[in-house]
């Protein structure tokens, strides 16, 4: 635990705030709500896989099956969470991506290979240079398919990556707790700052989800 953590620990939980952070109507790209409701037959997922901001921008151009992306923070403790309370570590989220698709156009196949492939999910509280609780690796799914996909999806991959020499995957796979949409400057923040940071490396190592091997 560093010196950080050890304080965020000692300090306590950041109490909820009253009222979500204005985060904006409409997608900067596709210009689709952000908000639900969500058509019909769409299906949600959020992924967690270091800073949001180009982790967001792999999904929102995966294809058109993807009906909106956002970002956000999940998996923690203190409601309506603002960017800077997060980045305390003393609120337990992480920085998400919110995944809303139409399975009869878009695989969830599809999506989990991209969550693999775009980022190292061995690396824990980390996400290469960047360091903490809200980067670690993570899949909140919406339904029990989800569930199951997504755990199957970590078993075949850590085959391969152990093959390769990495250690084990600390991707957290759990039902979706509660989302909390970001501030609006950080949505599709990649396609208003096209020069803005990524931090997004890969393992270099191919999924084998959804491409027939088993």
């Amino acid at each position: 635990m560093s010196i950080f953590d050890e304080l965020a620990r000692r300090l306590g939980p950041i109490p909820d705030r009253e009222t979500p952070v204005p985060h904006g109507a409409h997608h900067f790209v596709t210009g689709a709500l952000l908000d639900p409701p969500f058509p019909a037959g769409t299906e949600q997922i959020l992924f967690g896989m270091g800073c949001f901001w180009g982790a967001e921008r792999k999904f929102w151009q995966a294809g058109e099956g993807v009906h909106v992306t956002a970002v956000g923070y999940a998996g923690g403790t203190t409601k309506n969470a603002t960017y800077d309370d997060v980045c305390t570590g003393r609120t337990g989220h992480a920085e998400v991506v919110l995944v809303v698709y139409d399975p009869a156009r878009m695989s969830l196949e599809s999506l989990l290979r991209i969550f693999w492939e775009s980022h190292n999910p061995t690396q824990g509280m980390r996400q290469g240079n960047d360091v903490g609780t809200q980067y670690r690796s993570v899949i909140y799914t919406s339904t029990p398919e989800q569930l199951a996909a997504a755990q199957a999806s970590k078993a075949s991959y850590q085959q391969v990556l152990t093959r390769a020499g990495y250690g084990p995957i600390t991707t957290e796979i759990m039902p979706a707790p509660p989302f909390y949409y970001a501030e609006a400057y950080h949505q599709q923040y990649l396609a208003k700052n096209p020069d803005g940071y990524c931090g997004l490396g890969g393992t270099g190592v191919s999924c084998p989800v959804g491409t027939g091997a088993a």
